[in-house]
């Protein structure tokens, strides 16, 4: 199995997939309802607010993946929601599963004598990881916030 295969299928499987801790994130992201998606409990941020920084984070990857030197996300690491919109929830799910089906098509193409160079970080113009570990830290990223929102549809939703 290549280091392409690996990386996507790895990452395949905490999106969709039968991931050994609990359910994938696709799945904890079809039982968020409108309501839960914009309350706020206690300080922590909301389930719209999470989906939004798990977007722009995987289109980071992605810029960075595609040769962009690593920065913060274009759209920025906690975009606002504004105000509560039902149907901006569904297009914003929708987008996480595209831009994540994006990413994992980027990764199959990657090419494999890449993974293990270094690449710079603009905002400190250094080395920081090579390209296999930005997708092992983005899949860790990515369950972080999973669990995360997990644990907020269960205390709001029940």
């Amino acid at each position: 199995m290549t280091t392409s295969e690996k990386l996507k299928n790895d990452l395949q499987t905490i999106l969709s997939g039968q991931p050994w801790y609990g359910e994938s994130i696709y799945n904890i992201f079809d039982k968020v309802n409108f309501e839960a998606a914009y309350t706020r409990a206690g300080h922590a941020h909301t389930i719209a607010e999470i989906l939004l920084h798990l977007i722009s984070w995987t289109e980071e990857v992605m810029d960075r993946l595609n040769g962009k030197p690593a920065s913060l996300p274009n759209s920025g690491n906690w975009p606002h929601p504004g105000e509560p919109d039902e149907e901006r929830l569904k297009i914003w799910i929708d987008d996480f599963k595209l831009v994540s089906l994006n990413l994992l098509k980027t990764i199959e193409d990657f090419p494999e004598n890449k993974w293990d160079e270094i690449f710079i970080d603009e905002r400190n113009n250094e080395p920081t990881n090579t390209y296999r570990e930005l997708i092992y830290g983005f899949i860790q990223h990515q369950v972080y916030h999973s669990a995360q929102v997990s644990l907020l549809v269960s205390a709001i939703i029940g």
